[in-house]
């Protein structure tokens, strides 16, 4: 008895029970905060491009590797793959034995050999693809917060602000660095607002890189402010013994920025009739 063949002959009927099993096991812990409908439809597809990847060659899987990126895409883990194609196995070889009506152990290893062979490649495959595009999306998310972690704004001519936001560490010191040399160089920065309000902690590592920072924009010609220094910020500095009287430093982005203006001798001043307080000005910038 072939049993691919009586599994591929009786798919629709195997399908409705693997289905089935799908809805009352595990699978739906990890689709918790997804729709009923959503997790309907995609057992569904998933038992469609099982059964379709049984009927083509080993070159033509095309289907499987778009069902593992659609997985990925939603966020849910191989396990709901995995435990699917386990409960594929399992109805599969009940499905087969149930068609035999033997006892005979032969049949039996017989009939399970001949699943595993067809179900641990399809499960290769899916967990290749999963982890390939699980790599990819993980790439570009780091990448993405590598762009934002250490961002260089441009608010007046000759001055920028650099927002830190979060730890940190050596590898994010490097790209502060890197980011803040290459800005100050492309927009013609005289002065950089180095804002540490979002900074939880202030160490001697960390204020080892702020001070490294400084000096390399001062080797361009630029000159550096910190600014957002908290009073208990300010207390550790001094704790630790931290010398920071190589470049100005200031309580507030607003204060900074009044600085600033005064180091390259700049002003706000309003074309409206209206002629706006420039403390108002500030005070938005101080918000920020």
């Amino acid at each position: 008895m072939k049993v691919k063949e009586v599994v591929l002959e009786n798919s629709d009927q195997l399908i409705d029970r693997w289905i089935s099993q799908l809805e009352n096991d595990s699978l739906q812990d990890y689709t918790s905060t997804i729709s009923g409908d959503m997790v309907e439809q995609m057992n569904k597809e998933f038992a469609e491009v099982v059964m379709q990847s049984m009927k083509e060659e080993n070159n033509q899987l095309e289907a499987l590797d778009q069902f593992a990126e659609k997985v990925v895409n939603l966020g849910w883990p191989f396990g709901y793959i995995a435990e699917g194609l386990q409960a594929f196995r399992t109805e599969s070889t009940k499905f087969v034995l149930d068609q035999l009506d033997t006892d005979n152990k032969d049949e039996f290893v017989e009939v399970m050999e001949s699943v595993n062979n067809w179900i641990d490649p399809l499960k290769i495959r899916l967990m290749n693809q999963y982890s390939t595009n699980w790599n990819n999306i993980l790439s570009m998310q780091k990448l993405a917060l590598e762009e934002l972690s250490a961002p260089l704004i441009p608010v007046m001519d000759e001055i920028t602000v650099m927002p830190l936001v979060g730890t940190i560490d050596t590898d994010r010191a490097k790209l502060i660095m890197e980011n803040l040399l290459n800005g100050v160089v492309k927009n013609r920065t005289d002065v950089v607002l180095i804002d540490i309000t979002g900074v939880p902690v202030v160490d001697t590592m960390v204020a080892h890189h702020i001070i490294q920072a400084a000096e390399a924009v001062r080797l361009l010609g630029a000159t550096c402010i910190l600014v957002g220094i908290r009073p208990e910020i300010a207390q550790t500095i001094v704790n630790l013994g931290i010398d920071l009287s190589q470049f100005p430093t200031k309580s507030s982005l607003k204060k900074g920025f009044q600085t600033a203006l005064q180091m390259t001798e700049q002003q706000i001043v309003s074309k409206d009739s209206r002629s706006e307080d420039i403390e108002e000005i500030l005070d938005s910038v101080g918000k920020e």
